[in-house]
């Protein structure tokens, strides 16, 4: 099966059309407040109607209230959901979209036990955390995951090709690593080396 490729925090028309030409699989739209590439709902809107048919649209959402996500889904337009905090998975399911769990990786994963507790999530998301810009340990990614699980934190084009040729994740997703100086603003350079790399990495190049 072929390596999916998420990016993260698009707040740009321009580089939603970059990563449109690549053909990634997903973008990521941020609706958690605490983010600096969270989005108003009109300019989400506007971002999803570029995308629709093009590539699929994931909403981020942290620990939000219920009809913060309902209004999204309603006004923005969303193939999916990503939920990154606290979300026991009656909550997640609640919406009638497909869903991945985040989880922040301090220490070992009992990826077995995450996906029981979350059965219905499409892919488990594994990450350092909140657009830092560091790994987390990668000793720490389950040997032999039963399920689909996507590496997040700290990727970049200098490391995503030896992540995907050691841990073999079922995708990958970057922010902060294919931007420049500002958040959100994504360098359609540093797109095209990570997605290139990624894909060479994944087909044993």
């Amino acid at each position: 099966m072929a390596l999916k490729i998420k990016i993260c925090g698009i707040t740009r028309a321009e580089d939603l059309e970059v990563l449109v030409r690549l053909k990634v699989d997903a973008v990521g739209l941020m609706f958690a407040e605490e983010s600096p590439r969270c989005l108003a709902l009109e300019d989400a809107r506007r971002l999803s109607e570029q995308a629709q048919g093009r590539i699929a649209r994931v909403g981020v959402f942290t620990d939000a209230e219920p009809a913060v996500v309902r209004a999204a889904i309603d006004h923005v337009g969303l193939d999916a959901l990503q939920f990154h905090g606290q979300e026991d998975a009656a909550y997640c399911a609640a919406f009638g979209l497909p869903y991945l769990k985040g989880f922040k990786v301090t220490g070992a994963v009992d990826e077995g036990a995450l996906r029981q507790r979350y059965a219905d999530a499409c892919a488990l998301l594994l990450d350092a955390g909140a657009g830092g810009g560091e790994p987390f340990d990668w000793r720490h990614w389950p040997e032999q995951p039963s399920g689909p699980c996507i590496l997040a934190g700290g990727l970049g084009p200098d490391n995503v090709g030896r992540a995907v040729r050691l841990l073999q994740p079922w995708g990958v997703d970057a922010s902060s690593g294919v931007e420049g100086a500002r958040k959100g603003v994504k360098e359609a350079g540093k797109m095209m080396e990570f997605v290139a790399e990624a894909r060479h990495a994944a087909a044993g190049q």
